[in-house]
């Protein structure tokens, strides 16, 4: 079965703003916190929210106090004037493209218009629209109502900014023949009119359409409208446990979308699901391969070879023979960091990677005996090489303990108490620690005093952990803002994240050609480019809407490191200097 993903799938700008705003609040804003109504028509959002003590306000009462945000669809003026009279502070994280629409309709309003709005007259957002109107307003769901309206002398008409994009087409046909002196303003949000569009071009090629979202988002609704209006199969399901395995019998090719208040982490669940319903009717060496996948990633093995592979390729730069030893204490340091790392990042990866959550939730005890007894055993075995050896991997090792350990006591306004309060931390100590296991510890084990050549060595190591955990962080990004993690995407945004990133693979890239230019590396180095190119054709293809978060996507990217470790044996296998 092939699965196609649509690629506005998920939140879109306004949402993601309202939902950011939301979760920065109790860090930034007095408590306690609400929103106004329900902050975005998403079940499982909302009861993130609650869960983080964020409650729902549902009307205004004659005094309060703390902050309230206004939910992402606005609200009347009226009502905003009131919670602050009411002693509230207002946080108003109302859409920039609906404030748009509720500004034409003030002004308007004001010069004498009448305000016809398109839309449901029970939708949070035309309501807020309406009470711009100043009594001017009417709201029609259709072209029959908009046809049994009276006609006005002086009339504007604005839509719904989720309304559907065809049908807003019909009736601005229909003004042009009977009501000319009509003004008509297009307030169809961009994002809605993407994503209808991207609907009816999947309904083209797929046999079902799974549109995701909650039952009372507008959005979500109409684009399953939009699905059944170009005579596709249309499945709406809130959450991955609504897919009946039965409604997948029979399909070749399934699509995937979701509504505009859809979070990422309940996308990735359904595409889960449908992956692994897939998997069940299939047979063979695909199956088998997929499961083999998903065990290797689950329990780190693939990562620790990674480094191993890694190693293997730091050592030979370093022309360091029998580098088989460092490897091992390699994949051992890194195979037991990550596994501790998972079994205490749990709360993440219930957003983030829900199969790893419930992988590590039910294995707990023997995966953290796995995790003890790799890290024992990799500093057992730089024991054997000497004492610095020993003593550098120690140290990291107990570094990396301390990761999530208080080191300050708490006080109010101290918020940096552990290693992973300092925003950026994760991505950059990760990538500093594999480039040690794999490039430093080696060189000390062999020269005893390192070397000129080991710095670049050093750095394209690290470099490349570097990308490959940054990139991790970007498809993480909503479950570590959830949880409070800082990351470096999270400081500095998606789109400067990624730019950095391309900057970063450039330069390791080019950096193997000229060391062997400078005469650092051996002439076989210069192959050693394939690995970050490797990684910026993944990066660049998962950006087109390509390859969606998962098993695939997350294997792929691992594999570029092995890739460093295949190009150094091929190397070593034919003799090349």
């Amino acid at each position: 079965m092939k699965i196609v993903v649509a690629r506005t799938a998920g939140f879109c700008m306004g949402v993601k703003r309202a939902v950011e705003m939301v979760l920065d609040a109790p860090s930034e804003q007095e408590p306690p916190i609400q929103t106004y109504g329900p902050l975005i028509h998403n079940p499982q959002v909302l009861e993130l929210l609650e869960e983080k003590g964020i409650r729902v306000l549902d009307s205004v009462p004659d005094a309060g106090s703390g902050t309230v945000i206004i939910r992402a669809h606005g609200v009347p003026p009226e009502e905003k004037t009131a919670l602050v009279q009411a002693g509230f502070r207002v946080i108003d994280a109302t859409c920039p493209r609906v404030i748009k629409v509720q500004q034409i309709i003030r002004k308007h309003a004001r010069q004498g218009f009448s305000i016809v709005i398109l839309g449901d007259a029970d939708h949070p957002e035309v309501k807020g629209l309406k009470g711009f109107s100043e009594g001017k307003g009417f709201v029609v769901a259709d072209l029959d109502e908009l046809s049994r309206l009276p006609v006005f002398e002086r009339a504007i008409v604005v839509a719904q900014t989720t309304y559907n994009s065809n049908l807003f087409l019909e009736v601005k046909q229909w003004l042009l023949q009977h009501r000319p002196d009509y003004t008509v303003f297009d307030t169809i949000c961009d994002s809605t009119s993407t994503r209808q569009a991207e609907v009816r071009e999947l309904a083209r090629v797929c046999d079902l359409l799974i549109v995701v979202g909650g039952k009372t988002s507008g959005n979500t609704r109409r684009l399953a409208e939009v699905a059944e209006q170009n005579g596709v199969r249309t499945l709406a399901v809130e959450s991955d446990m609504d897919i009946d395995p039965a409604a997948l019998e029979g399909v070749n090719v399934v699509g995937i979308t979701a509504g505009a208040s859809t979070p990422n982490w309940v996308i990735n669940r359904v595409v889960r699901r449908v992956e692994g319903l897939s998997l069940k009717r299939s047979l063979g060496v695909k199956r088998t391969w997929f499961v083999l996948q998903q065990a290797l990633l689950l329990t780190n093995v693939y990562v620790a070879l990674g480094a191993g592979a890694l190693c293997v390729a730091c050592s030979k730069l370093l022309s360091i023979p029998g580098s088989k030893g460092h490897a091992v204490i390699a994949m051992l340091y890194v195979l037991s960091m990550h596994m501790l790392n998972n079994l205490t990042g749990s709360h993440a990866d219930r957003y983030n990677d829900p199969d790893r959550e419930k992988f590590y939730r039910r294995h707990r005890r023997p995966l953290g005996i796995m995790a003890v007894v790799s890290g024992a055993a990799g500093i057992w075995y730089a024991f054997g090489l000497g004492w610095v050896p020993f003593l550098v991997l120690l140290f990291m090792s107990v570094t990396g303990l301390s990761y999530n350990v208080p080191v300050i006591p708490h006080r109010p306004k101290v918020r940096i108490r552990r290693l992973r309060d300092i925003p950026g931390s994760k991505t950059v100590l990760i990538a500093v620690a594999w480039g040690v296991v794999t490039a430093l510890l080696p060189a000390l084990s062999h020269f005893r005093m390192l070397p000129i050549e080991a710095l670049p060595v050093f750095l394209w190591g690290s470099g490349l952990v570097f990308v490959r955990t940054a990139f991790f962080d970007i498809l993480d990004m909503q479950g570590d803002r959830i949880v409070g993690r800082e990351t470096i995407p999270l400081v500095l945004g998606e789109e400067k994240t990624f730019r950095m990133l391309y900057v970063f693979l450039y330069a390791l890239g080019l950096l193997p050609i000229l060391g062997v230019l400078l005469g650092w590396f051996p002439h076989w180095a210069v192959f050693l480019a394939i690995c970050p190119a490797l990684m910026g054709w993944i990066i660049g293809w998962h950006r087109r809407g390509h390859m969606m978060p998962g098993i695939r996507l997350e294997f792929r990217m691992e594999t570029a490191l092995l890739l460093s470790g295949a190009v150094a044996g091929a190397a070593a296998l034919l003799g090349l200097p």
